[in-house]
């Protein structure tokens, strides 16, 4: 393991996967260790501390390209957590310091989310005994200050898609239907969009274009696809 730069510093990496009906987050196993007799078997978000030879963005990239493989990943930092209360639980202390190998006290980290297509060959990279996807509605209470630094990150992901809708269809496939876009809009705002609005407001759009192609296999009457045209988005704004 390369020398740690500080051990109260670190980084986590909320990173979000549309999968088409509903919004998921990459969440680290806890596990192995055994506390006042006690087994961990929680979650995380993934992170780590600073190593001595990398700078912030690169201690959050190599968290997940050590965990899916994936050297990509857009990360952006969106708030830094020093609450005096982050470590005050002894399991979780207990835990980082024989991850990390080293003595640990009061920490900081500098959060990131990512916006990231989660497609099959995503989801195969993870492997299932380390990590998983689990939906934000089945995410339950996880270690430190995570499910806090997960609320966070959702309101920052909202302020930053409110100023540039560009980055919701980083969460969308390449071809989409309109049910799976008014699915992720409503999850992202937290609010009902009403159907038919919906769809006469998309078909106004230029930056939504109809493709001619429909879903195959389906028991229902089969949806149209659309893509995202990203040059037209910005010539519209």
């Amino acid at each position: 393991m390369a020398p740690l730069a500080n051990n109260h510093i670190s980084v986590d990496c909320a990173v979000f996967g549309f999968d088409g009906e509903q919004l998921r987050i990459l969440l680290l196993k806890r596990s192995g260790v055994t506390v006042a007799g006690e087994e961990l078997n929680d979650f995380k978000l993934p992170g780590s501390l600073i190593y001595q030879d990398e700078d912030l963005d690169e201690a959050a990239s190599r968290v997940l390209r050590e965990l899916t493989g994936v050297s990509d990943i857009a990360l952006t930092q969106f708030k830094a957590f020093g609450s005096k209360d982050r470590t005050s639980n002894p399991r979780d202390v207990h835990w980082l310091e024989r991850a990390q190998q080293a003595r640990v006290e009061r920490i900081v980290t500098i959060a990131y989310f990512a916006l990231v297509k989660l497609d099959k060959n995503l989801e195969r990279s993870v492997d299932p005994a380390v990590a998983e996807w689990r939906a934000l509605d089945e995410v339950g209470a996880l270690a430190f200050d995570h499910n806090l630094i997960i609320e966070e990150a959702l309101k920052a992901i909202r302020r930053e898609t409110g100023n540039d809708r560009a980055l919701v269809f980083d969460l969308l496939p390449k071809k989409f239907t309109a049910s799976q876009l008014r699915t992720l809009m409503q999850i992202l705002s937290g609010k009902q969009l009403d159907v038919r609005n919906f769809h006469k407001k998309i078909s106004q759009l230029p930056y939504i274009v109809p493709l001619d192609e429909r879903q195959q296999g389906v028991a229902h009457r089969a949806a149209r696809y659309y893509r995202f045209d990203r040059k037209a988005y910005s010539g519209s704004r």
